[in-house]
């Protein structure tokens, strides 16, 4: 009985491994890729690009923001840890002022790059753990923050950790400003102190769901249905594989 539980357990984690890479699709902008989880897209606002999940209680969950900026005196890694230190303050509305938590600041290295990585409460929207990814490569700094409701955090730990694990960051060999995409200039902050673009809750951010409201708290549960999806499609095909195979040995043995 307990061998059955084992073996079960194994498969499942195993489906949910795999759910990660067989679903997942890149996403690819002019300075960083990485693998989004299944039913995730980016869309670009101004000089960031925004990723959240398409279904519309997840956007409520968490997010990530992408920033990228031409490299000025200010662009360093030494610079950005000391940023990253610090509480973060700034005013909300209704004359309020918040002041964030930093959790944990470490040297983190990615794929062969090094980055600041340090996790701050409150540091973007109320509520909600905001870890920060900053980074420079030859004339740029570059900045990923992955921001969760404090709720959600154990949730999507995991998921974060993958998509961080995917992270490849590369300078175009010409880049001019113009067009959609507009780089932050030289003087501008790459790690300011502005709130994450949520103008009308259009991004839906911050929006808790309330309780007995459908679907799940958790993701992981969403990855492992399509890990399920796949290993049944690949059950049925083998399955379909192995009955052909049959078939012909009988029609072979019949004309014999």
């Amino acid at each position: 009985m307990i061998r059955t539980i084992i073996m079960r357990l194994s498969i499942l984690c195993t489906v949910a491994a795999l759910s990660f890479s067989v679903s997942a699709k890149r996403f690819t902008s002019q300075f960083c890729e990485f693998e989004l989880p299944p039913g995730w897209e980016c869309m670009l606002e101004g000089t960031e690009w925004v990723c959240q999940s398409t279904n519309e209680e997840r956007k409520k969950e968490a997010i990530i923001i992408l920033a990228a900026k031409e490299r000025g005196p200010q662009d360093s890694m030494m610079e950005y840890q000391a940023y990253l230190k610090r509480n973060k303050t700034f005013n909300l509305p209704g004359g309020k002022t918040q002041v964030s938590e930093p959790k944990d600041i470490k040297v983190r290295e990615v794929n062969g790059q090094n980055w600041v990585d340090a996790l701050h409460l409150a540091s973007e929207v109320p509520g909600f753990y905001t870890q920060y990814l900053a980074t420079v490569k030859e004339s740029l700094g570059i900045a990923v923050t992955f921001s969760v409701g404090k709720d959600f955090y154990d949730a999507y730990r995991g998921v974060f950790e993958n998509i961080i694990s995917t992270m490849r960051v590369f300078v175009p060999k010409k880049y001019q400003q113009g067009g959609e995409f507009q780089l932050k200039t030289g003087d501008e902050q790459l790690l300011g102190d502005a709130v994450i673009p949520d103008a009308d809750n259009g991004l839906n951010i911050g929006v808790q769901r309330k309780k007995g409201q459908a679907g799940s708290n958790d993701p992981m549960e969403d990855y492992l249905m399509y890990g399920l999806g796949a290993a049944a499609l690949i059950f049925i095909l083998a399955k379909a594989k192995k009955n052909k195979g049959k078939g012909a040995g009988k029609k072979k043995n019949k004309k014999s």
